[in-house]
């Protein structure tokens, strides 16, 4: 059998492997250039050598952050970086890269070589797995959110009112623009208006419009949202805020399909479809007079209840990797994910301000960082553990120390400083008493009780 040289046997490995791998000098020119290679990028290997490695892969990497010019730079290897390459064809396609110096066999240093692979079937299951949780902007795989999930192509092919409840924060109206977005009526505008923060005549003027002369001011006609919504959907937010006179007007609008502006005595017919939300129990406030009971039964036809981030916690490392995600594409950064210490903060945490809560706190840390991952320090204050200085900390063990230096000290003085008794009196040997006494760093007098004055 003939012998096979170790360049054969290195050639031979490197090209029954599925990874791209390619070598550079010191002046950046490809030397080798694996089979694996030439299919992810689409460049033969005749084209690759001799070229500079950037006029091949045309990364984002080669521009801003260049692993394998790291690794040249400080003779360290660098592992597992997410970026992407341009091919011969053109496309976009997700890479994962590994960067190592080239050494001959005397440990010279002659290069660098890298080895790439192809994440583009992991990247298409990772948005076929995506698109199971996700409906729009919302992105769960907790099973009270499946749920709803389920039902939104059937709500959204009804034209029935529905009440969206849940916490601040929860998500309420990207929950009702998906239903929009599902619906016929996509089309058309989808308006949204919080009902909480207008006052009355103000809220039925945005609503309905005003003629001119309603009021002071009102120098000319004004339309309003329900008109500006004709053929779409309207999303009316926290209407458990809403006065009692204002639910009658709207529950009229439900009823008979109009409405009137202010200052005016023709109606006006609407083909919106009324979308609600409320972050309080509208039904305990039916029962105490605070809210229409009619008004209620009408816009309740079809209700959809979100959990809080803390009863769906699972929820979590979805909504950080997509909001990173966004953020990447929103900033042009390439961070990648979170520390697992950061991971363990956030699923520890209340979240009081729910998804909304989580998104400020990611976009915070986003801003801040500047590694491919997110780490403690990026957190906001508020949440990163405080750690309390060493001086300042009692452990299980100073408190024993601290405890077991006074036993001693009394057992001392009721001996008048007389190592034996004091070891007879605690019930432990003499010795066992001078090592506990040098280690709590206890002074004693030259002289003991043995020696009289």
């Amino acid at each position: 059998m003939a012998d096979k040289t170790p360049d054969n046997e290195t050639e031979i490995i490197l090209e029954s492997i599925s990874d791209g791998v390619f070598t550079v000098d010191k002046e950046w020119q490809i030397m080798s250039f694996n089979k694996a290679a030439e299919n992810i990028t689409g460049v033969s290997r005749k084209e690759a050598i001799g070229r500079h490695c950037w006029e091949v892969f045309r990364s984002n990497m080669c521009e801003k952050d260049c692993a394998l010019k790291r690794t040249m730079k400080k003779g360290k290897a660098f592992t597992s970086s997410s970026t992407y390459l341009i091919n011969k064809e053109k496309k976009k396609v997700p890479i994962s890269i590994s960067t190592a110096l080239l050494r001959n066999g005397k440990g010279e240093v002659l290069g660098g070589v890298e080895t790439f692979r192809d994440l583009s079937v992991v990247t298409e299951l990772r948005k076929e797995l995506e698109s199971r949780f996700k409906i729009g902007d919302i992105v769960s795989c907790s099973s009270s959110m499946q749920k709803i999930f389920n039902t939104l192509p059937q709500i959204a092919e009804s034209d029935s009112t529905v009440l969206i409840q849940g916490e601040t924060g929860t998500g309420k109206e990207l929950l009702a623009k998906a239903i929009h977005n599902l619906s016929n009526r996509v089309k058309k505008p989808f308006v949204a208006i919080n009902c909480g923060a207008l006052p009355d005549t103000l809220l039925e003027s945005e609503l309905f419009g005003y003629k001119a002369g309603a009021f002071t001011h009102a120098v000319k006609d004004k339309p309003g949202y329900f008109a500006a919504a004709k053929g779409g959907t309207i999303f009316l937010d926290e209407i458990g805020d809403t006065s009692p006179a204002f639910q009658v007007r709207l529950l009229r609008v439900l009823e008979e399909k109009e409405f009137k502006p202010l200052g005016s005595v023709t109606p006006v017919k609407t083909d919106v479809r009324i979308l609600t939300a409320t972050n309080k129990d509208l039904f305990k406030m039916v029962e105490t007079g605070e809210f229409r009971q009619d008004l209620y039964y009408r816009i309740n036809i079809v209700r959809l209840e979100i959990p809080s981030l803390v009863n769906r916690k699972n929820d979590v490392p979805i909504l950080v990797d997509h909001f990173i995600s966004r953020m990447n594409k929103l900033k042009g950064k390439q961070i990648e994910s979170v520390d697992n210490e950061v991971m363990e903060v956030l699923m520890n945490h209340h979240f009081p301000g729910n998804i909304r809560e989580l998104e400020n706190i990611i976009e915070h840390a986003f801003i801040l960082c500047t590694e491919k991952n997110i780490q403690l320090k990026h957190l906001p204050e508020s949440l990163t553990p405080i750690k309390e200085p060493a001086q300042n900390r009692q452990t299980l063990d100073d408190s024993r120390d601290t405890n077991e230096t006074s036993v001693i000290l009394d057992a001392l003085k009721r001996n008048d400083h007389n190592r034996q008794a004091t070891a007879k009196d605690l019930g432990i040997h003499k010795s066992t008493l001078f090592r506990k006494i040098k280690k709590l760093n206890i002074n004693l007098p030259e002289t003991d009780g043995r020696y009289k004055k």
